[in-house]
């Protein structure tokens, strides 16, 4: 594509939450750079957190960790999925953040006496950020998720810096598309256009008229319906977009295509670029579409009546299920629940265990009572951040005789605090970003099912964690059969562990599934889902 001025694409939702912007702005960002646009992805958040790394996991799910130590939206994770890219502390910003730069802006004087107002200080500074990663000259294009649902009193502030800005750039350099709800009403067997209606509606009066709907319902809209909706909402017709559900998430790209959006996107935006190529990605969906065969793993922690809270692990599944082409059935597991009925109860069908990250005490003796389990019955074991805490408490209590061995995290008064704060978080009394945050290395030991996974001797993962395996215990650890198969370079802090003896049990102190990409799946989850199958196969009846 010719150099040309970078172009803007606004995502905004309508009539109600999770109708999946998320996944419509990865999905369009796809196609475009399957087509060799340089793409990135903006979400901007409209709660006051300053990030949600203090947010309960029930309220908002996963909490998301850039390379660069940002504490984001789960939605980055789609970004990253989809488009195989790193997003960056730009690719977030929250009401929290605005405003806390323009508070502190006011304090140092720098509005020269002027009164601060929303407008246009809050949407100058939203504006600003708009343009922060198209500032850089690495993109062609810029998506901007604005989250919330048009109406929130929240997001009035990102939509009238919207208005402004889109007027600004001009109509063929900023695009409104606005994803709305089509209901399918079973009782009357009719599909309703007035919450589309009323919901464009509303972004007129805010003085923003949408280019493209991508309408979300049950069941596909006929040209009727279409025609209804473009006349009501004063979009064309052919921009009026069919987005019915389909069985994968990862299906929708293709489900755009078909509708030619991308095609729609560059006409309104006046580029020319070639036909995308979706040939790995179409070889991908079909493997999630169509498996081979299938395999039970179960995931226990402490969220799992809201899987949102790990979203990432669940869709690692997914890529490792489509490249060892079978599908990975999550047997999700609350760890209490473990904890009072015992571990038979839930692991003795599976054929892997993944045990999940978190913080705090509840749940965690559960955890380590599902790890003895399938450490003693040789059933595949992965650990993530807590996951390997909990590996390293119950082997030390129950390999290395340690009676009473704990974290200091659940027990300060332990005999053998096994796992402890880590040192430079000691001194730390403030909650909101003061973890040991985003991609640090790790030196792999060569010859273990780690090296094998990675066939590499250093890679770099993100961490989100205050407590690491305290190093005073780590011989002893080893004299009884663990192997440190990865350490931090920068700091001697333990990253991997395994135990050679057994099929496949592996923990890691950070977080593999912010590394997994739906057409390059993390190597932990793969090989985990690997050995896992070959269980499943070596004790099929």
């Amino acid at each position: 594509m010719a150099k040309n001025k970078v172009k803007y694409i606004f995502i905004t939702g309508g009539v109600i939450s999770s109708l999946g912007k998320g996944i419509a702005a990865a999905s369009i960002g796809l196609l475009l750079k399957s087509r060799g646009l340089r793409v990135t992805i903006q979400k901007f958040d409209p709660y006051l957190n300053v990030d949600p790394g203090t947010m309960n996991p029930f309220q908002h799910g996963e909490v998301y960790v850039t390379d660069d130590g940002a504490e984001a939206d789960l939605d980055l994770g789609h970004y990253e999925r989809f488009l195989d890219v790193n997003m960056t502390k730009n690719n977030n910003a929250t009401t929290g953040q605005i405003y806390f730069e323009v508070i502190s802006k006011e304090r140092r004087g720098d509005y020269l006496g002027a009164t601060v107002q929303v407008i246009p200080h809050i949407t100058d500074e939203i504006k600003r950020r708009f343009e922060t990663l198209a500032r850089t000259g690495e993109y062609d294009v810029i998506i901007i998720e604005i989250g919330g649902t048009v109406g929130d009193i929240e997001s009035l502030p990102f939509l009238e810096a919207m208005r402004q800005f889109m007027y600004a750039q001009g109509k063929k350099n900023a695009i409104s598309v606005h994803v709305t709800l089509v209901p399918y009403i079973k009782a009357a067997g009719e599909i309703k256009t007035k919450p589309t209606q009323h919901s464009v509606k509303t972004l007129l009066e805010i003085g923003i008229q949408p280019d493209i709907l991508i309408c979300r319902s049950e069941a596909p809209l006929t040209r009727e319906v279409r025609e209804k909706i473009a006349l009501f909402t004063n979009v064309d017709v052919n921009s009026v977009v069919d987005a019915h559900d389909v069985s994968t998430i990862y299906e929708v790209p293709l489900q755009f295509a078909k509708e030619e959006t991308d095609e729609i996107v560059l006409d309104k935006l006046d580029l020319t670029c070639p036909k995308p190529d979706l040939k790995d990605w179409k070889k991908f969906v079909d493997r999630v579409k169509n498996p081979h065969g299938s395999v039970n793993i179960g995931v226990c922690g402490k969220y799992t009546e809201h899987q949102d809270a790990y979203k990432s692990i669940a869709e690692s599944f997914v890529h490792a299920g489509a490249a060892n082409n079978v599908k990975v059935n999550l047997a999700w597991i609350r760890a209490e629940d473990l904890e009072r009925n015992g571990a038979a109860t839930y692991l003795q069908d599976l054929s892997g265990l993944l045990v999940a990250p978190g913080f705090g005490e509840r749940g965690v003796e559960g955890k380590i009572a599902a790890i003895k389990y399938v450490r003693e019955k040789n059933i595949p074991f992965f650990g993530i951040c807590l996951g390997l805490q909990c590996a390293v408490i119950e082997f030390a209590r129950h390999a290395c005789g340690l009676n009473g061995a704990n974290s200091t995290e659940f027990d300060r008064k332990t005999a053998h605090n096994v796992i402890d704060l880590m040192i430079e978080q000691k001194k730390v009394t403030a909650y909101g970003g003061t973890m040991r945050l985003g991609s640090y290395p790790c030196k792999i030991t060569k010859g273990t099912k780690t090296h094998r996974a990675y066939k590499k001797e250093l890679v770099h993962e993100r961490h989100r964690h205050r407590y690491e395996v305290n190093n005073a215990y780590r011989d002893i650890l080893m004299q009884h059969g663990m192997v440190v198969s990865g350490i931090c370079p920068t700091n001697d802090l333990v990253e991997i562990i395994e135990l050679p003896d057994h099929p496949w049990f592996v923990a890691g102190q950070f977080h593999p599934e912010l590394r997994s990409r739906a057409v390059n799946p993390h190597p932990l989850f793969r090989d985990f889902v690997k050995v896992a199958m070959e269980y499943r196969e070596s004790h099929l009846d």
